[in-house]
């Protein structure tokens, strides 16, 4: 048996971000993991961990929003510029569909209803808000990507509107075998999802 500390924020959102990747590289420190996945829109939270993890020896992988997400037809949220600046400090850019929404979300909003998709995401924020959510999707994401192994641990940090406030050691599983992804331990979460 081994007891760890689990840190836990009165509310979600971007000014947990600089806590969650600290408690991240601790654990990351323990376990022995190399790899980290971070959910980053624009650039700026990647950096973040980049700059944190800096001294140690992890691949990290940042994961945005697919084009067309929002800002219109074909727009990209991750300007080109950051893109670069990630790249040339060694971080991985992931920018895909959605895991736990992608075509089924279309349906649903085109014709109503819910998707099998839908209720596993909506399953996933009652243990943590959107963080929790998060942090998954992007590693099924990442696996698919080929970025993560799936043999072994990884830490996925996730957030809400911005920043992280989430970060959860999982063994990551590919999109079509889903359920063989395991949620090890909770890092860090918000304890509620709005105040």
């Amino acid at each position: 048996m081994e007891a760890k500390e689990i840190i836990y924020f009165d509310e979600p959102g971007a000014k947990n971000t600089i806590d969650v990747i600290n408690a991240a590289k601790k654990r990351a420190k323990e376990l022995n993991i190399s790899h980290i996945v971070i959910a980053s829109t624009q650039g700026d939270t990647a950096l973040k961990a980049h700059e944190i993890f800096r001294e140690d020896n992890v691949s990290i992988i940042s994961v945005g929003e697919h084009s067309g997400f929002k800002g219109g037809i074909d727009h990209q949220l991750l300007p080109d510029d950051k893109r670069k600046e990630l790249e040339d400090k060694g971080v991985k850019v992931l920018i895909c569909s959605h895991a736990l929404s992608g075509v089924e979300r279309s349906i649903s909003k085109k014709f109503g209803g819910v998707s099998r998709v839908e209720i596993i995401a909506a399953t996933l924020r009652q243990f943590g808000g959107e963080g929790i959510k998060v942090a998954i999707e992007i590693s099924i994401m990442a696996a698919d990507a080929g970025l993560i192994p799936t043999d072994r641990e990884i830490i996925a940090i996730g957030g809400t509107g911005g920043g992280v406030d989430t970060a959860i050691v999982l063994k990551a599983a590919h999109m079509n075998n889903y359920f063989d992804l395991e949620i090890r331990e909770i890092i860090a979460k918000p304890r509620q999802r709005k105040k």
